[in-house]
């Protein structure tokens, strides 16, 4: 079973940065507002960033550390990602 660090954009413009092994089902959580207080509190508007991981604990290390980072640093990270996918 695969994990996902994920990067929510918020109504209000915020990111919310989170993990599941199931990203539609969680994403819908958040929608409806049965996810996370800070979503159901900002609403949610799209997910910009997906990163897999192979295990919830690496899943878990990885979005404490993006958690960390500024708002200029998770912009970054999903600027570099959608270049390499075009």
């Amino acid at each position: 079973m695969s994990w996902y660090v994920y990067i929510l954009e918020c109504a209000n413009g915020s990111l919310y940065t989170g993990i599941t092994n199931n990203l539609e089902k969680r994403f819908n959580a958040h929608k409806t507002g049965k996810g996370a207080w800070f979503t159901r509190v900002f609403g949610v508007k799209e997910i910009l960033y997906t990163e897999p991981w192979a295990d919830k604990s690496s899943a878990f290390k990885r979005e404490r550390e993006i958690k960390r980072w500024s708002r200029q640093q998770k912009i970054d990270l999903i600027e570099k990602k959608t270049r390499r996918s075009l």
